[in-house]
């Protein structure tokens, strides 16, 4: 028989004593959620350490236990059943017992797991795919309905609008997004140019460039660029902007309030958006044009009065027309969605992450579509 030399730790005392090829093992002082650990730290080195046929815990000297330290003694217990190694408590008081019984140790070994959806057929995921498509489309008809209704409002009393947020975004929206509209139209016009002189130098057609360059950019990418710039800054920036205000309710105080969302916060972005879009498209227009100059110039041997001659011969009034036509059409697209997606923001950062995400790109799928329409359109009148 022989006796550890371990010393005493503050409030836990851990004594083992072997006999007969049992470990015993003496706890002491307060077993509790402070001392866990240091039990655990104690016990676990013992079991490989002595190799014991048997283990008995004795807790006598244990001057307190609650639930924590309870679940120590289940899970020592629990861990030398799993080593095949019979374990045993002894002088355990009745109170500490009935502490004892609150808890499962069935409970220690079960592993939790997230619910798992059910497995469902394709037809089932094309079925909920296809209400979800058809829910989402008449509520974006309701909003449509109340921002047709709030702009009608508007051209009737124009002082209900608020005007200082109007501006307030058309600076968001237009002004700081110059740099980006103005450079990327400039690459666009460059690449354009270049791609098509490839093409037309070797048959002598350099001065059908500049016709190109100004037919594509003032008709089609002018609009289509700009809109898509638009909805990644601006669409996006307003539904995360509304997202959080539904998030911390902000928009139910607006409702007790007695004020209408739509009119308050969807109607000065659409009108801030229906103001600037065009505008941006015809900035837009002018860099493209410049980067196809450049080209014209410094690569196919055009002067600038030669270029910008054939650049007005081919742009006719009704070409700009077209575009900023286009432009409202897009600014529309792109400030509904993303109020629309901004106020379906039902959970945490989570739900106005998705809604940013949701607004960027149904914004640019619309645009696209709605491109496509205007072609055909316009190809047949």
């Amino acid at each position: 028989m022989k006796k550890s030399k371990k010393k005493p730790l503050h409030a836990t005392v851990v004594n083992a004593l072997e006999e007969a090829g049992e470990l015993t093992l003496f706890i002491s002082g307060r077993l509790s959620l402070d001392t866990m650990d240091d039990v655990l730290r104690e016990v676990r080195p013992l079991i490989p350490e002595k190799h014991p046929a048997a283990v008995a815990l004795d807790c006598g000297g244990v001057e307190h236990l609650d639930s924590a330290g309870a679940m120590v003694l289940l899970s020592i217990t629990e861990e030398l059943k799993s080593r095949s190694i019979p374990c045993r408590l002894n002088n355990l008081t009745e109170e500490y017992k009935n502490v004892l019984a609150l808890l499962d140790p069935s409970a220690l070994s079960v592993r939790t797991r997230a619910p798992g959806r059910p497995y469902q057929g394709v037809m089932s995921y094309i079925g909920e795919a296809s209400l979800a498509a058809v829910n989402d489309a008449a509520m974006l008809m309701t909003f449509l309905g109340g921002i047709i209704r709030a702009l009608g409002r508007c051209c009737v009393r124009p002082r209900s609008v608020r005007w200082n947020d109007v501006l307030h975004y058309m600076a968001r929206a237009g002004v700081e997004g110059l740099p980006i509209v103005g450079l990327i139209s400039l690459l666009v016009g460059l690449i354009i140019a270049f791609m098509s002189s490839l093409q037309l130098k070797p048959l002598g057609g350099n001065i059908f460039v500049a016709s190109l360059v100004g037919i594509a950019v003032v008709k089609e990418l002018g609009p289509l660029m700009t809109a898509i710039i638009v909805a990644g800054r601006s669409g996006s920036a307003f539904a995360a902007e509304i997202g959080t205000m539904v998030v911390n309710e902000e928009l139910d105080s607006l409702v007790t309030m007695g004020f209408d969302p739509l009119e308050f916060l969807a109607l000065p972005k659409v009108v801030a958006a229906l103001l600037v879009v065009p505008l941006l498209t015809l900035y837009a227009d002018l860099f493209g044009l410049v980067g196809g100059l450049i080209v014209g110039v410094v690569g196919m041997d055009l002067t600038v009065g030669t270029y910008l001659n054939q650049t007005a011969v081919s742009i006719s009034l009704n070409d700009v027309a077209t575009g900023l036509v286009k432009s409202i059409v897009f600014a529309a697209l792109i400030a509904g969605i993303g109020c629309h997606r901004g106020l379906q923001v039902k959970r945490g950062a989570e739900g106005v992450g998705a809604a940013t995400t949701s607004a960027v790109v149904s914004a640019i799928f619309l645009i696209v579509v709605a491109d496509s329409v205007f072609a055909i359109v316009l190809h047949y009148i």
